[in-house]
């Protein structure tokens, strides 16, 4: 569970951040028997999210058996980052689009920069973006790929959404600075990055995760299954006083 006292650092581009007020909390899974193996692989996004998920990684509530650690079997390594076309589709010219989430991590902080320029969101040093994308324990993407007939092997590829995770790598995540750019919005593709990345997480053993969500948002989280914490928000933030 989290610290009595949870300090919020700044998102990447500080300010109109879409993470930020309110501590949401999922459906926590009993991490303790999902052992996520090497050869899995992310099923097709389907209506029933949560239900998949937790058919997928759960088989009961027992008693949970708690061991020594150990070095992990080869097999039981954390699973590979994933890459997934989630849009594929022809735009009147010919050229191919795809629309590729990616838990690689794979940001270029240039690209970063120009996608929060067209969320709106104030700049930050770019030394200091770079830092949090280093130390973050997962940060998704979403880029679009264009490939044109008339330009083969030239294809263009954008930055058009991001969210990261900070993690103690063993029991807690916490997603920051969702982002995705205007023209994408309104196409689901905010609800597949958050999914693809609560999946990639669970199937690192990651079971307790959350969130700080502006009010105008809770509802998009809530239907993605977070929640307010049912016993009593417990995020308390303390702030430099200048």
């Amino acid at each position: 569970m989290l610290a009595n006292a949870v300090v919020a650092p700044p998102s990447l581009c500080a300010g109109h951040s879409q993470l930020s007020n309110q501590l949401l909390f999922p459906y926590k899974p009993n991490y303790g028997l999902m052992r996520a193996r090497r050869k899995q692989k992310v099923s097709p996004l389907k209506a029933g999210f949560w239900d998949s998920i937790r058919s997928g990684f759960l088989k009961n509530n027992g008693t949970q058996v708690i061991e020594p650690p150990s070095t992990l079997p080869e097999e039981e390594e954390e699973p590979m980052p994933q890459e997934i076309v989630l849009v594929e589709r022809t735009q009147p010219d010919g050229t191919l689009e795809q629309v590729i989430f990616s838990s690689g991590g794979d940001v270029d902080v240039y690209d970063l920069q120009a996608l929060c320029d067209k969320v709106g969101w104030p700049r930050r040093p770019l030394s200091k973006v770079a830092a949090a994308l280093k130390n973050s324990y997962m940060v998704a993407t979403l880029h679009s790929i264009r490939k044109s007939p008339q330009r083969e092997g030239n294809d263009q590829k954008e930055l058009i959404g991001m969210a990261r995770a900070t993690s103690d790598h063993a029991f807690n995540a916490t997603i920051w600075d969702v982002l995705i750019d205007p023209r994408y919005q309104g196409q689901g593709l905010g609800k597949a990055l958050i999914e693809q990345l609560i999946r990639a997480l669970l199937q690192r053993d990651i079971g307790n995760i959350t969130l700080f969500a502006d009010s105008q948002v809770i509802d998009f989280y809530r239907n993605l299954g977070f929640e307010p914490d049912p016993e009593g928000i417990k995020g308390m933030f303390w702030y430099p006083r200048y």
